[in-house]
């Protein structure tokens, strides 16, 4: 189990029942990397891998 997957675990148990659109993703993101900055590359990193899921090119 990696560190991550605690952090994984609450936001499935606290906000499991709930339904977000990508717009609230992204603001969100938006948020938390203008608190912490060091934080940038990973969470662009993160938003490119999920906005390229489903991408035929990368197969």
């Amino acid at each position: 189990m990696y560190f991550t997957d605690r952090g994984i675990e609450e936001l499935v148990e606290r906000r499991g029942d709930e339904q977000v659109s990508l717009e609230w993703l992204g603001a969100r993101l938006r948020d938390f990397v203008d608190l912490n900055p060091e934080f940038e590359t990973p969470i662009e990193r993160f938003a490119t891998w999920l906005a390229r899921l489903d991408d035929e090119d990368d197969d």
